[in-house]
C-alpha cells in the first residue's frame, strides 16, 4: 500500500489529540501538518496544548515540536503539504461547513469528525463495516464542488457506534421496525476530563444538547441508498432516543429495545452478530477489528472499564440479550467513543478511502 501525507485540523482538542496518538506509527499515513485556531498558530504543538494533554499515553515525540499552522488562514499552505486532512475543529456549524469546503476546493480531501456536513446529501457518512458503498457518492460531490481530488467524507455521531452496528446485521433477514435507545455517554464525548468537569463526579446529567436528534436521525442516512446525486435516508427503522451524560471517562453504553417485522430467535440473533463483518475486515484495513461484534454471555458484561478497549477500542461489545415484555428483545452494547466513535472511526474511514483509491 502506498503511503500518504496527512494533516490534522483542530489538533489541540481532545479528538485532535487522539488523532495524533493513532497516527504516530500508522503504516499508511504520516502526519506532516498540524493546525488549530489563530491562538495556537506559531507555537509548537507541545506549547499549544500545554497542560491540556488529555491522553493516557505521552504526546508523540515526532509531533511535539511541529509548528501549529492557522486552520483558516493557512489553508493553501496546508493543502500543498498533505494528501488529505482529518478535521476535528471546535467552531460554529456554519463555520465548519465553510472551512471544510474550502479545503475540499483546494483539492484537499477532508475526513471530518464534525457534525456539520452529516446531513449534506452528497457527503457520505460512513461506518466502514456497514455502508462502505456510500463513498461512491463522492463522484457526484466532486461535480458539485468543481473538484478533481477534493471532497468531504464524515463519520457518524459517536453514540451511534454502539447500537447501529448491533442492529444493522439483523435488518435484512428480520426487518428492524422500531428501536428505543437509551445512551449513557462518557465525558470525553464533551471534550472533558474529570479535572475539567468536576460537576459530573457523583452525578448524572439527563441532557446532551442535540444528541437525541442525532441518535434518531443519523442512523436513517446510514441505512439509506444513493439515488442519483444524493444519499436518500431510509424511512425505517423508527428510532427514539434518550441520552444521558454519566461519570465515565471513556466509553458510550446503550440500552436497546427492538421490535422486528419477523421476530428472530435468540440463537439467530447471536449467529448474525458472530458472523457479521464488512469491507473493513475484507480489505484487512490496519485499524479494523478482526471481530467487529463481540457478545458476552455473563450477566454483568459488557462493562465500560473492562471492554471499552477491546481490539484497540475499535470493536463493539454486546450483552444481556433477552426477550422483552413490550418490544421483541432488549440488550446492551458498548463502544469506545473517542476511538471507534471519533478519531479511530475517522482513521478507519480514511483507510477505506485509501484502499479504494480516493486519495490518488
Amino acid at each position: 500500500m502506498k503511503t500518504y501525507k496527512v494533516g490534522i485540523i483542530g489538533a489541540t482538542g481532545m479528538v485532535g489529540q487522539r488523532f495524533t496518538t493513532l497516527l504516530e506509527n500508522h503504516p499508511w499515513f504520516t502526519v506532516t501538518a498540524l493546525a488549530a485556531s489563530s491562538r495556537s498558530a506559531g507555537k509548537t504543538y507541545k506549547e499549544a496544548v500545554g497542560s491540556r494533554w488529555a491522553m493516557k499515553t505521552a504526546m508523540p515525540s515526532k509531533m511535539a515540536d511541529m509548528i501549529i499552522m492557522d486552520a483558516e488562514s493557512d489553508i493553501e499552505k496546508i493543502a500543498s503539504m498533505v494528501d488529505f486532512v482529518f478535521c476535528a475543529v471546535n467552531m460554529k456549524k456554519d463555520e465548519i461547513k465553510a472551512l471544510e469546503e474550502k479545503y475540499a476546493k483546494m483539492e484537499c480531501p477532508v475526513i471530518s469528525n464534525n457534525s456539520a456536513h452529516r446531513h449534506t446529501p452528497d457527503v457520505p457518512m460512513v461506518i466502514p463495516e456497514i455502508n462502505d458503498d456510500h463513498i461512491e457518492i463522492i463522484e457526484a460531490q466532486r461535480k458539485r464542488l468543481g473538484t478533481k481530488r477534493g471532497f468531504i467524507a464524515v463519520k457518524s455521531n459517536c453514540s451511534l457506534q454502539s447500537y447501529v452496528p448491533a442492529l444493522y446485521p439483523l435488518d435484512a433477514d428480520f426487518g428492524v421496525e422500531d428501536a428505543l435507545v437509551c445512551t449513557y455517554q462518557a465525558i470525553s464525548g464533551a471534550g472533558k476530563t474529570f479535572e475539567t468537569f468536576p460537576e459530573i463526579v457523583d452525578n448524572v446529567i439527563p441532557y446532551i444538547g442535540g444528541e437525541e436528534e442525532k441518535s434518531e436521525v443519523e442512523p436513517l442516512k446510514i441505512w439509506g441508498k444513493i439515488e442519483g446525486d444524493k444519499i436518500v435516508s431510509a424511512s425505517k427503522p423508527h428510532f427514539t432516543a434518550q441520552c444521558l451524560r454519566v461519570p465515565v471517562s471513556d466509553g458510550h453504553m446503550a440500552a436497546v429495545f427492538v421490535r422486528f417485522k419477523n421476530k428472530p430467535t435468540k440463537e439467530q440473533i447471536l449467529e448474525h452478530w458472530a458472523t457479521f463483518s464488512g469491507a473493513a475486515q475484507k480489505l484487512e484495513l490496519p485499524s479494523a477489528p478482526k471481530q467487529f461484534l463481540h457478545y458476552f454471555t455473563e450477566d454483568n458484561l459488557p462493562q465500560t472499564k473492562l471492554q471499552r478497549d477491546l481490539e484497540g477500542g475499535m470493536a463493539v461489545s454486546i450483552g444481556r440479550l433477552r426477550e422483552d415484555t413490550q418490544f421483541d428483545y432488549k440488550f446492551v452494547c458498548l463502544s469506545h467513543n473517542t476511538l471507534r466513535g471519533a478519531a479511530g472511526g475517522g482513521v478507519l474511514l480514511a483507510e477505506l478511502l485509501a484502499a479504494k483509491g480516493y486519495f490518488d
